[in-house]
């Protein structure tokens, strides 16, 4: 799908400008902890699906 950014992409991206895989599950906490309900949007925004959020939430 045209325009649609995925998780895969965005990891790349990331590891792109440095992150390594410890990092990024910091800003991952980081940002569920901060910003529950913009996480959740974003992962939306993403394209994952509910169970697949309510996975990635958990961690």
């Amino acid at each position: 799908m045209k325009g649609v950014v995925t998780i895969e992409e965005w990891k790349k991206r990331f590891q792109a400008v440095g992150l390594d895989e410890q990092a990024m599950e910091k800003w991952h906490r980081l940002f569920e902890t901060e910003n529950p309900a913009g996480h959740q949007s974003f992962l939306e925004w993403l394209g994952v699906s509910a169970e697949q959020i309510a996975a990635i939430r958990k961690i």
